[in-house]
């Protein structure tokens, strides 16, 4: 049996974090994500950006106030691909 190969873009630790939390939610802002993945600032940042240019995350800056806020939340596209990726992750785990 050929297993298929695993979405690089999600075998990513921190990014395999931030699309299961935000499917989990209806939306999250940078600081709960950051809160609730334990990771930095920078990297977050840039792994979101990786997401989002993947179209597996649509990502909103504005403003609340005088306060930038970055809110994301999950696409179709990155449902469908997660839901795939957590597919060819049980194939490996049968026995």
């Amino acid at each position: 049996m050929a297993f298929k190969a695993l979405d690089p873009l999600l075998h990513s630790q921190l990014r395999l974090a931030v699309m299961s939390l935000l499917i989990s939610v209806e939306s999250a802002d940078f600081v709960y994500i950051k809160e609730q993945t334990g990771a930095t600032a920078g990297n977050l940042s840039v792994q979101l950006d990786k997401l989002s240019t993947a179209g597996y995350i649509d990502v909103n800056k504005h403003f609340e106030g005088k306060k930038p806020k970055t809110t994301c939340k999950v696409t179709q596209a990155g449902l469908d691909a997660f839901e795939s990726y957590v597919k060819s992750i049980q194939q490996y785990l049968k026995p």
